[in-house]
């Protein structure tokens, strides 16, 4: 007996950034906490550390509502200069994850589609590429080109409409509770890096399906996504020659 039925789309995967593909979180910690003491907001490097992969305004928010100050909308944006001005300074310190080049090329090779949103903005965001050994035309969402960034969905919807997939048939890889929220609200399965410095089991309480330590072991265990390297292989080899045997509905 057979069964017709309308094949499942390979996996797709959306990954964010900072403390997920790059070794930059902590860089990032250093530059907030240097932006803000320059305003007289003294913060331990714990409680930035556990705002970022947010929005950087709500970052901000949040990390004005515990220290009970106010800053203006202008301040703010100041604040968020400063604190992107701060990190240019380390950028050469920031250097990619174990595996995450070798991640995104076996993907790449095996057909199956990628893109990166983060929170970050265009111009911290974009030399990544080079430190990744990516094109320029390498999709990419960054905090500029949507309404909203994490905890809400918006950029990896934006990065599902890239793709030209559902976001249902993704998975979000991210290193943060706000990654993993975010991919719960888009509709995707949340996959957790502890890249980032979250551990598994906070990761796992924010909705990840699966946790790895890094992009590397990630790749190791790439079949536990749904990622077959050999049948993909096989399904690439037959729409070149053109047979329809594989083909999706």
């Amino acid at each position: 007996m057979t069964v017709t039925y309308v094949e499942s789309p390979t996996p797709s995967f959306l990954f964010d950034l900072d403390g997920t593909l790059i070794d930059s979180v902590y860089q990032h910690v250093i530059a907030w906490r240097a932006a803000l003491s320059d305003i007289g907001i003294d913060l331990s490097v714990w409680r930035i550390h556990r705002r970022i992969g947010m929005s950087g305004g709500l970052f901000v928010s949040a990390l004005l509502r515990e220290t009970g100050r106010s800053l203006s909308k202008a301040d703010i944006d100041q604040l968020q200069q400063a604190h992107a001005t701060q990190y240019r300074a380390q950028m050469d310190s920031v250097t990619p994850l174990p595996g995450s080049r070798e991640l995104l090329g076996f993907l790449t090779g095996a057909g199956v589609p990628w893109a990166i949103a983060t929170s970050g903005y265009a111009a911290t965001a974009r030399p990544a590429l080079g430190l990744l050994g990516l094109p320029e035309e390498t999709p990419m969402v960054t905090r500029d080109l949507v309404r909203h960034a994490k905890p809400d969905p918006d950029l990896f919807l934006a990065a599902a409409a890239l793709l030209e997939i559902e976001p249902r048939h993704a998975f979000v890889v991210g290193d943060s509770v706000w990654d993993l929220l975010a991919a719960r609200r888009a509709g995707a399965l949340g996959v957790g890096l502890m890249s980032g410095g979250y551990g598994r089991e906070e990761l796992e309480r924010a909705g990840a399906y699966r946790v790895y330590a890094d992009p590397a072991e990630m790749l190791a265990r790439i079949d536990e996504l749904g990622v077959r390297a050999d049948e993909l292989g096989v399904r690439r080899s037959l729409e070149v020659l053109g047979d329809g045997a594989f083909t999706r509905e």
